[in-house]
Parts: C-alpha cells; sequence; structure tokens
C-alpha cells in the first residue's frame, strides 16, 4: 500500500510538471508571436533606386546651374551619418519648393536593403531621395573620377554643387555647418 501511494504521488507530481511546462510554452509562444514584425518584401527594395558606379558619377556630373544638388553618402550602421541626418531631414522641409535638390547614396551591405535601409527611409520619410548603391564595387578610380579630396576612407561624405561651384565635407557637419554651407550657395 505504502509503494501505491508513493508512486501514485510520484504520479501525480510528474502530470503537474507536465501541463506547466505546456502552460510556460504556451504563453512564451503568445508572447513571441506578439513580438514578430513583417518582413520588408522586395518590393519595399524595389521602391528604391540601385544605381552602378557609373550611373553615380553621372548623375553626380549633370546638373543644373539654377539647382543646388547635395548629395549624402551614409550608410545605416555609421553612427555619425545618423546624428546628421536629422538636420538633413529639416533642412528638406525648410527649402521644400527651392531649387535644392537632396540625394542619400546608401553605402549599405546588399544583404541590409530590404531591412535597415528600407526601415531608414521610412523612419526618415527619404524613400524618394534614397539611392542604393553596392560599395564594393567602388574602386580608386570612383574616387579619382569624382571628387577633389574624398577617397571613400570614411562616411559620411556630402557633396555640394551648383553650376560650376562645388563643396565636399569628409564626416558628420553640424545643423549649423550645414545651413552655412547651403545658404553660401542659396545667395
Amino acid at each position: 500500500m505504502r509503494k501505491f501511494l508513493i508512486y501514485s504521488v510520484l504520479s501525480i507530481s510528474l502530470l503537474a510538471c507536465k501541463k506547466n511546462d505546456e502552460k510556460v510554452a504556451e504563453t512564451e509562444a503568445k508572447e513571441d508571436s506578439i513580438k514578430v514584425e513583417p518582413i520588408k518584401s522586395e518590393a519595399d527594395v524595389a521602391e528604391l533606386t540601385e544605381l552602378s558606379p557609373e550611373k553615380i558619377s553621372e548623375v553626380l556630373k549633370s546638373n543644373h546651374s539654377d539647382t543646388l544638388y547635395v548629395t549624402n553618402f551614409f550608410a545605416t550602421w555609421c553612427g555619425p551619418c545618423m546624428q546628421e541626418i536629422p538636420h538633413f531631414r529639416k533642412k528638406m522641409d525648410e527649402l521644400a519648393g527651392k531649387p535644392v535638390k537632396f540625394t542619400f547614396v546608401s553605402l549599405d551591405n546588399k544583404t541590409d536593403w530590404a531591412s535597415k535601409v528600407s526601415d531608414f527611409a521610412d523612419e526618415y520619410e527619404l524613400r524618394n531621395h534614397i539611392v542604393l548603391l553596392d560599395g564594393n564595387l567602388l574602386n580608386t578610380s570612383f574616387f579619382k573620377q569624382n571628387f577633389k579630396t574624398w577617397g571613400g576612407e570614411s562616411i559620411p561624405f556630402t557633396l555640394m554643387t551648383k553650376g560650376n561651384e562645388s563643396d565636399e565635407t569628409i564626416g558628420s557637419m553640424t545643423e549649423e555647418a550645414l545651413n552655412e554651407k547651403i545658404e553660401k550657395f542659396l545667395k
């Protein structure tokens, strides 16, 4: 009789543990399901324009003398790049309707285009201003052909051009520096 009682208590204990484990697993599954976010689709990336280094060179060289072109090379993993983006976004809003064109060239890895770059584009409402460039395709001749001072050694990099005038900034800019440079071109 004693053995029967011991087996009964043991069996009940094991069953109780099993049910508790099932409840914990069920709770964890529900919590995980809540945290899962939808993955960006290929269509989201397709909305962003990918250009070759040759096409970027053409874009950098083609400009109209009455328009200021502000081209910022960045990556979402670059802390200084992300610090200056709100300054650019604010300036874009201030200059809406003026002859100023902002372009942001992402040098992120292709594997990050659908996630990080797409999320960044949405967060800052820059989807129509971002160009994707596979940085692995860049070589020293690309930099020599397109820039006076930038050899691709660091980002962010900003090129401002209007007609025959240009300004190159290696590294991040403060809001004041950005405003000053743009105002100089718009005078």
